[in-house]
């Protein structure tokens, strides 16, 4: 029996794409697609399949609280998290919320078969750049980063403000108002104890966050 594989990706050219790879394979096949989370939750409530290949950043609702969603509904499906961004800024999160790996999509193209395959053996699929992100928090817990303590949204506006964005380009991108925006920028501010965007983004350089 074939691997069955969904695609939950708001570009439609990448869909294509990871599509093309995956059916390439003869012992894989992708049995439905999604562009927002909404979308695929009401597909993978009516289509069974394997394993995931869920984008972290929709429209709609982000990739880790969609991931969520899916594990409380289906704890068995493995679920692969697809991202643009590096693997220090969302994959140890990734996986500790239920992820059963995490692929950047510029490697996705020679990783992805290698990847669907080691997870449906009901193995995490861990890149060694991802094990080193793993590895420096291993038995820390008690001295976590402080970023570690932002819920993921408030977490992706960090990351985005550290990038240079200005909160209209952050509404944008997070489907959001600027009004919320401004909040999730003082809850993080207050949370990291920082005063403003200056020092917020030099602590985001500092622990490797932004480039």
């Amino acid at each position: 029996m074939k691997i069955r594989v969904v695609i939950v990706d708001d570009h439609a050219i990448l869909r294509r794409g990871l599509t093309q790879i995956i059916e390439e394979s003869e012992d894989m096949e992708v049995v439905g697609e999604a562009d927002t989370s909404s979308a695929a939750m009401h597909l993978l409530r009516a289509k069974p399949c394997d394993v995931v290949l869920l984008d972290i950043s929709l429209p709609d609702r982000n990739g880790i609280e969609t991931l969520k969603l899916i594990r409380k509904e289906s704890p068995s499906l493995r679920v692969l998290i697809l991202s643009m961004h590096p693997e220090n800024q969302y994959a140890v999160r990734a996986l500790r919320a239920g992820a059963a790996g995490y692929l950047t999509k510029q490697s996705a193209p020679s990783q992805l078969v290698t990847a669907i395959r080691q997870v449906q053996e009901g193995r995490k699929y861990v890149t060694p750049a991802v094990a080193e992100e793993l590895a420096k928090f291993a038995g820390h817990d008690f001295d976590m980063p402080t970023h570690h303590s932002l819920s993921i949204r408030e977490y992706q506006t960090l990351c985005l403000i550290a990038s240079g964005k200005n909160l209209t380009d952050i509404a944008r991108q997070m489907s959001i108002s600027i009004k919320t925006v401004s909040v999730y920028r003082s809850r993080v501010l207050e949370k990291m104890q920082l005063k403003n965007n200056a020092e917020l983004t030099h602590y985001a350089i500092r622990n490797q966050i932004v480039e």
